[in-house]
């Protein structure tokens, strides 16, 4: 639901246009980033969906903000409480270790929406959280894994062992389970979100042990995805969006999040005077993550699997196959 223009008795939904009616005031927006807007990974994720969204309102109606490379808490807390200070409708940090810098900086300034992600508690009334399920694509992608595997052998590059990082490899374990019961699965992690050598290490070590599939999170998968580029044979699943074009020979399919529409979703709230206290899901039931195949490498998965996982993916979205996190 990307576009409408508010009428005085009801809602009229125009496919792909935002009427400029519909907003009075110019909405700005910042983003707050761990990483950058070009890491292929979750900061570029959120910063293409924000670009979305700013396309289909126009700039005269949508400003955009960017602070990049904002790992330390303090860096990140100074630049959240400035925009807030300066006027923006809404502050997003993208990142869970950001919740406890915006339960301190979101009382002082009630007026702002702020939002991070990924979040369960959504904590002050102006603050939204966002929670990827990413178990669901992740067991999907599990199941490609355990179908397609050659030597029995998976690997997955882990960055730290918690938050989406956790949700993803349980729900992508639990997939290769279902699929393939004598698959073994092997998780390492680099103790990081952006250590590129350590994943590409990591990923070595994978395959030096037989692994002809890995996977992985955050934005150090880059470096994981260039080593497995270089080795025949060996197959990378992607998360958080589609990474074919840094190997078109090696990504087979991916979890993508449309962060477009939980922004949007977050405007409108605002817009209706709910500035905060919403948890807001990305799901395969609304849509907002999505299971994304490599066209260039669909001669390597024969059709009977895609069919067996779109399967899948069409009972996770009704609600018939649950991803249940333990």
């Amino acid at each position: 639901m990307r576009a409408f223009c508010k009428l005085t008795v009801a809602f009229l939904f125009i496919s792909g246009i935002f009427c400029s009616s519909a907003w009075a005031d110019k909405v700005k927006v910042a983003l707050i980033l761990p990483s950058t807007i070009d890491d292929m990974a979750w900061g570029q994720a959120m910063y293409d969906g924000l670009k979305a969204v700013q396309e289909g309102m126009g700039d005269d109606n949508f400003e955009l903000a960017v602070s990049e490379r904002l790992w330390n808490a303090v860096d990140a807390g100074s630049a959240i409480r400035q925009y807030a200070s300066q006027g923006y409708s809404l502050v997003i940090a993208h990142g869970a270790q950001y919740q406890s810098v915006l339960d301190e900086v979101a009382p002082d300034f009630p007026e702002t929406s702020f939002a991070y992600g990924t979040g369960f508690n959504a904590g002050a009334p102006n603050i939204f959280a966002y929670d990827p399920h990413a178990q669901e694509g992740a067991y999907l992608l599990g199941m490609l894994a355990g179908l397609t595997t050659k030597t029995g052998i998976i690997g997955v590059v882990g960055p730290v062992e918690a938050g989406d990082a956790i949700k993803y490899n349980k729900g992508f374990v639990k997939g290769v389970k279902a699929s393939n019961p004598d698959a073994k699965v092997r998780i390492a992690y680099t103790g990081s979100f952006g250590d590129l050598v350590a994943a590409g290490e990591i990923a070595k070590t994978h395959i030096k042990a037989g692994a002809d599939i890995l996977t992985g999170s955050a934005q150090q998968t880059v470096g994981a995805i260039k080593v497995a580029s270089t080795k025949p044979g060996v197959f990378w699943l992607s998360t958080d969006m589609d990474q074919s074009s840094l190997a078109p020979d090696t990504v087979l399919a991916a979890q993508a999040y449309d962060f477009s529409e939980v922004v949007e979703q977050m405007l409108e709230l605002r817009k209706s005077g709910i500035l905060g206290g919403r948890h807001i899901a990305l799901s395969l039931a609304t849509g907002t993550l999505d299971l994304v195949w490599n066209p260039e490498l669909s001669d390597s998965i024969p059709e009977e699997v895609v069919t067996r996982i779109e399967e899948a993916k069409e009972k996770i979205a009704s609600g018939t196959l649950k991803v249940n996190l333990d």
